[in-house]
């Protein structure tokens, strides 16, 4: 992996760069048919869906940033709400209204990176990302997908780390 901020920069490979953390770009051609980004993303790039996350904000009862968490989790998964809330020490969980995503995050869904967002929101890592030398996240855009180790993933979110997914 070798660190890749160009042309096409987004906030989350910009911020990546100035972090010092390796990376590697991963753009592919969008389906605009297809019903899942995550999973597109996957096939589409020959990775298995375990390694590959999809990036959730999730409206809480915290009294910050108007309850909203980052929750990042496989695409051939869900997000478990209840283990969301639990991991941040919230009573509940339910998914963010779409518009309040972008408006806060400054990404459109589908292309919502959990690096270099416009607000710093609390942030939940699956704790299953572990288990992977790298994983695929969301690079900002629909169609860019970037490649870092979870450690670093981690680290330039300050997520903590939890089992927070359900199902496939």
């Amino acid at each position: 992996m070798g660190k890749k901020a160009k042309g096409g920069a987004t906030p989350a490979t910009r911020a990546l760069a100035a972090a010092g953390i390796e990376f590697t770009e991963h753009p592919y051609d969008r389906d605009p048919r297809a019903e899942s980004y995550g999973l597109e993303a996957a096939e589409a790039l020959g990775v298995e869906p375990a390694r590959v996350y999809k990036t959730l904000l999730a409206q809480t009862d915290l009294p910050r940033d108007h309850g909203l968490v980052v929750g990042i989790v496989p695409v051939d998964h869900q997000l478990d709400l209840k283990a969301l809330a639990a991991a941040v020490g919230a009573k509940k969980a339910g998914m963010a209204d779409p518009a309040l995503a972008e408006k806060t995050t400054g990404y459109v869904v589908g292309g919502i990176s959990p690096i270099g967002q416009k607000r710093s929101l609390t942030t939940v890592l699956d704790e299953s990302a572990l288990t992977h030398d790298t994983v695929f996240v969301s690079g900002g855009r629909r169609g860019l997908d970037l490649e870092l180790a979870p450690g670093d993933l981690v680290d330039v979110t300050g997520a903590i780390t939890a089992a927070i997914a359900k199902g496939s």
